[in-house]
């Protein structure tokens, strides 16, 4: 089954060359696409450097809109999306999480950060549903309606579809990888401001009625 990667990115010129230069390096991963979220920084100067598909948003739509454009498109039988702004990721760390579907052992995983720093850790263990590093069969994506109406819920959409129609999904633990908290990335007030919008779009993803996930 051929892989591409979707990473949707959104001012990540810190982190997004570390993450694309270890996603290059992976055998298993034929193609990689980065969707630029309406960057106001040098995400995609950064991009431009790596022999990987560039495509630009005009404006900040969100990140389940991004992952759609990306998934659109993109190629491959397996879709395995990751977050612009990893910490220690290795070619390790992807194969581990690749495996189990390229295995015919699941449709889907989600990747939870372990051993990397206590705060990521441990937001992801109370909640793994939201872990953004996952792999994904294109035949699940399909059948997941209004991908890009999402916004940042777009991993409890993923899980509560998988979970409504019995789609095997399994997590796989990520030894000593992390990603920047958006206070660090925004500063305090900002980050903190960013951190409730996305919560709140979370939130709003939670009381949704199974008849409302085709």
């Amino acid at each position: 089954m051929k892989v591409s990667a979707v990473i949707p990115a959104y001012n990540e010129e810190k982190t997004i060359g570390n993450v694309l230069s270890v996603v290059i390096d992976c055998p298993e991963i034929e193609e990689v696409i980065v969707v630029n979220d309406g960057s106001t920084d040098k995400t995609s100067d950064v991009v431009r450097q790596f022999p990987v598909q560039l495509i630009e948003l005009e404006e900040n739509r969100g990140k389940g809109a991004a992952m759609k454009v990306g998934v659109d498109r993109a190629t491959g039988d397996v879709i395995i999306f990751l977050d612009a702004d990893l910490i220690g990721l290795t070619v390790k760390h992807l194969q581990k999480m690749l495996a189990p579907v390229l295995n015919g052992e699941t449709d889907m995983v989600i990747g939870i950060f372990e051993h990397g720093r206590f705060a990521t850790d441990l937001a992801q263990k109370v909640s793994p549903f939201l872990s953004g590093q996952r792999v994904v069969k294109r035949s699940v994506i399909d059948g997941l309606g209004n991908m890009e109406m999402t916004r940042f819920g777009v991993e409890i959409a993923l899980t509560r579809y998988a979970l409504a129609h019995n789609i095997p999904c399994k997590e796989v633990y990520l030894e000593n990888m992390s990603h920047l908290m958006k206070e660090e990335k925004l500063g305090l007030v900002r980050g903190f401001l960013h951190r409730l919008k996305m919560y709140w779009e979370i939130i709003k993803m939670l009381p949704r009625r199974k008849s409302s996930i085709r």
